[in-house]
């Protein structure tokens, strides 16, 4: 997973990374389904120690466009996981009372505790994002918000917190099929808003948004990992084995009982 690690942004152009890429992987659909569900077996298990060991903190951060599949991957990558230790914080639209704060009052609280892992589905990310595109404060603002969000970054990993953060890249043709699929499907009509279509005419403008967010704070420890996502199953293997890549690099294990267990037998 290392060729779609982004760790130093000089130089960075998302021109180059190709969102259809399946490297590595020739097996199609069928064969990445089956290994998944092994990847999902450890990542259980992964995940287990990480709560029960109760030392170390990961923050998974997913962006990208609509319909890339942000929602998806979390069905998929994080099934069997223990929802004990394991939370989803969704940022949607700031309310009244998170406009009126700085930009990252309403992120900090879901970041993990010890033992837990967060996924943020979108996260502080959109204010420079769709902030930016929208023209919704001054550019001098959001360019600041740049050097917060390292700033944000370095002091959670500072304090024993892991950051992994995936931009799932789709094309904008796979954008197309993928919203008309949801207008095909009256099933899907709820995922469908008028809106969409205006956010997909300033296509050019978010992939300019996230070139610079990405080369702006791709960091050795807050690396950003490229996803091509126009293949679902290959979005969700390059997520998942880059997750447990992390995971197996802590070293976790289980802790020792608080107990003295010595000669404890059950009658």
């Amino acid at each position: 997973m290392e060729r779609y690690r982004v760790s130093k942004g000089s130089g960075f152009e998302l021109a180059e990374w190709d969102p259809g890429a399946t490297d590595g992987f020739d097996g199609g659909k069928a064969e990445a389904r089956a290994e998944l569900a092994k990847l999902n077996r450890r990542l259980e298990a992964l995940q287990e120690q990480l709560y029960a060991n109760g030392r170390h903190r990961l923050l998974v951060v997913l962006q990208g466009m609509d319909t890339s599949g942000k929602g998806g991957t979390i069905r998929r990558v994080f099934e069997g996981v223990d929802p004990t230790g394991v939370k989803v914080a969704p940022f949607k639209k700031p309310t009244e009372a998170e406009l009126a704060h700085d930009f990252l009052w309403r992120v900090h609280p879901h970041v993990p505790a010890d033992g837990e892992m967060v996924i943020f589905d979108r996260s502080h990310y959109e204010d420079v994002l769709i902030v930016r595109v929208h023209e919704l404060v001054p550019a001098k603002r959001w360019k600041a918000r740049y050097r917060h969000i390292r700033d944000f970054e370095k002091m959670l990993v500072d304090e024993g917190t892991t950051i992994l953060k995936f931009f799932l890249h789709i094309s904008e043709d796979e954008q197309r099929e993928r919203l008309q699929a949801r207008l095909d499907d009256p099933e899907k009509h709820w995922k469908f808003r008028i809106a969409d279509l205006d956010e997909r005419k300033r296509w050019d403008d978010y992939m300019a948004a996230f070139e610079d967010a990405i080369s702006e704070t791709a960091r050795p420890h807050a690396p950003w990992f490229v996803v091509p996502a126009d293949h679902k199953w290959y979005r969700d293997l390059v997520v998942c084995k880059a997750i447990i890549a992390t995971l197996d690099g802590l070293d976790l294990d289980y802790p020792p009982s608080p107990d003295d267990l010595t000669d404890i037998a059950i009658d």
